[in-house]
């Protein structure tokens, strides 16, 4: 498993990963982007080749392809390297009392 901030990137076998996903597109500067923080508008994104896809029911980064493995990047993150394979994105929550559980914003 790998950690950067919020996002937790865990390897997963290719057979457990949803024939329903979409691809999502790059952003500006050609990076795949995991999460954008709300605050900063800082990215934890991979800047090389692979595959990022989207859940259809939150839009959210939900499954990774990196075919010959990649880094993830932040700008107030050290890098970090991920081996070649699939894996599944999970962006961190918290519980607010009372209500419901939204997403960290960083």
């Amino acid at each position: 498993m790998f950690r950067q901030g919020d996002i937790l990137i865990m390897p997963v076998a290719a057979e457990s990963v949803p024939a329903h996903l979409q691809a999502a597109p790059r952003d500006a500067r050609g990076r795949l982007v995991l999460a954008l923080g709300e605050a900063t508008g800082h990215a934890h994104a991979v800047p090389g080749p692979g595959t990022l896809l989207l859940s259809r029911d939150s839009g959210f980064p939900e499954f990774l392809h990196l075919p010959d493995g990649g880094r993830l990047v932040h700008e107030e993150h050290a890098a970090i390297s991920l081996p070649k394979g699939w894996f599944r994105v999970v962006r961190q929550r918290e519980y607010v009392p009372g209500s419901y559980h939204r997403y960290v914003a960083d």
